[in-house]
Order: C-alpha cells, then sequence, then structure tokens
C-alpha cells in the first residue's frame, strides 16, 4: 500500500480509531467554547469568521478539513494544512483589550490544538468506551504531528499528554484563558445557531458538550449546570458505551473513514 493511500496516520492509528465515532463530534461545542475563551482566538474569530452569518457552513468547511486531515490521502491532507496556513496567515488585528493578535501566535495554536485533543479523549472515553493511558499518549504524539504542521513550534508541545492537559488547567486558573464578550457572542451562536429548532433542542443536543466543558468555564460563560443533570449525563454515558457496539456502522462511523477503510482495502488487495 502506498504512502499516499494510507494517509497521514492509517488504519493502526488511534487518531482512524478515535475520529472515526460520530459520537465525539458531539463534543464538538465544547471544543468551540474553549477555544474561544482564549481571548486572540476570539478576536479572531469575532473579525476574520463567518460564524455569526454563516454557522452552519462554517462548521460543515471545519468538519470537511478535520476530516481531510485525519481520513484523506497523504496529498490531500498535505493540501488541506497548507490551505489552513494560508488562512491563519492573513488574521491578525487587536484584541478588545486593545493587545495586537495574530492566528499564528503560538500560544493561540496551542490551544486551539490542545482543545481538540483533549474533547475528543474526554468524549470517547466517557460515551464509547475508556482507552488505555499508552492509547491516550500516542493519539496525543499523532495529533502533535498535526499541530506543528500548523505551525505549533516543536519545542513548545507539550511531550505527554498530562502535561498538556496541566498546562491547559494552568491558562484557565491564572486567568490568560477567561471568558470576553467576544466569547460570549461567539458561545451565543455556537449554542444557538437559528431560532428553529427551539432553543430546549439545542440546549439537548449539545449537552454531552455541556457535560465536558470545564465548570471554571461554563460558570463564566453563564451556563447553568446540576448534579441532577450531571448524573443523567452519567445514565446517558453508560447506556452510549453499552449500545454502540451494537449500532450500524453506517450510523456510528463518520463516512469520511469508511470511505478511507475502502480505499485501504482496495490499495493493499492490489500490491497482492
Amino acid at each position: 500500500m502506498s504512502k499516499d493511500a494510507a494517509g497521514l496516520f492509517g488504519p493502526g492509528s488511534v487518531s482512524w480509531r478515535v475520529d472515526r465515532e460520530l459520537v465525539v463530534l458531539a463534543g464538538g461545542s465544547c471544543a468551540l467554547l474553549m477555544q474561544a475563551a482564549h481571548p486572540s482566538v476570539a478576536a479572531g474569530v469575532a473579525q476574520h469568521s463567518t460564524y455569526d452569518t454563516d454557522p452552519f457552513g462554517r462548521l460543515f468547511r471545519t468538519l470537511e478539513s478535520s476530516f481531510a486531515v485525519v481520513f484523506g490521502r497523504r496529498s490531500e491532507a498535505e493540501a488541506t494544512l497548507r490551505r489552513v496556513n494560508a488562512i491563519h496567515a492573513t488574521v491578525r488585528g487587536r484584541r478588545a483589550d486593545g493587545a495586537a493578535y495574530s492566528a499564528l501566535e503560538p500560544e493561540a495554536l496551542l490551544w486551539v490544538h490542545a482543545t481538540l485533543v483533549d474533547t475528543a479523549l474526554r468524549v470517547y472515553g466517557r460515551f464509547v468506551g475508556p482507552l488505555p493511558p499508552e492509547d491516550e499518549q500516542r493519539y496525543h504524539e499523532e495529533s502533535a504531528r498535526v499541530g506543528i504542521a500548523l505551525g505549533i513550534p516543536e519545542g513548545r508541545m507539550p511531550g505527554t499528554l498530562i502535561a498538556l492537559r496541566s498546562w491547559m488547567a494552568g491558562m484557565v486558573s491564572s486567568g490568560e484563558v477567561h471568558v470576553t464578550p467576544d466569547a460570549r457572542r461567539i458561545a451565543r451562536t455556537v449554542l444557538y445557531p437559528s431560532r428553529f429548532p427551539p432553543r430546549l433542542a439545542w440546549d439537548a443536543a449539545h449537552l454531552i458538550s455541556l457535560s465536558t466543558l470545564s465548570p471554571e468555564l461554563r460558570s463564566q460563560y453563564g451556563i447553568r449546570w446540576s448534579a441532577r443533570r450531571e448524573r443523567g449525563m452519567e445514565r446517558l454515558a453508560a447506556a452510549s458505551r453499552r449500545l454502540l457496539p451494537f449500532v450500524p456502522a453506517v450510523v456510528r462511523i463518520a463516512p469520511q473513514a469508511r470511505a478511507a477503510d475502502r480505499r485501504v482495502s482496495q490499495a493493499g488487495a492490489g500490491t497482492r
């Protein structure tokens, strides 16, 4: 099988195992809210994104790029990374506090990267099944290759998942990451991107994400949570872990992952 067909990671990777699960996407709004809590990221989104005028289009484009990097051919993944880098090179300005920002800031890049890694592993572990620590570390190492390709200096990338999560906690506890007015405006669009369906339906759709969001950031966003709601999420997670193995692949697995499986299978058959 050619390197191009295998993509950046290939079928033996933890990235393919985790990112193929559609339930992991249910943590997407958690990652977005975490990202927006970095003032530079929030300013960049507010000033350079169509999040408020075309929220669904922006979401679909983001998902398309993410799946292309993980499950696409190597040439497709590398082209996607180059395109994202080109977009980031144009994103700069000033935050509400007057500080200059750029999408190429190593700290901002690392924060966005960390939110994606942390959220995916938390949702997978809770709603699909626990991963051994060594597999979580492998996921971190595989994802780090993408982060470095997107401009994070190799020396700034924590060597372990534990160190990455410790750095994230420090960013929140120090106040370097905090919810700004820009972040609150972004959150309103993330949580309620359209008038229909009613807000109650959107609230239900975001439950997995909101259960994954750190209590401190939930509080800063003004998102109410309760012990009763947490107990409900525990029951939902237990049911998900128990029932997911019986869900058909066409419902459970991302179509991009299923296409990658077929591509690798055909490439392997062609080399025999």
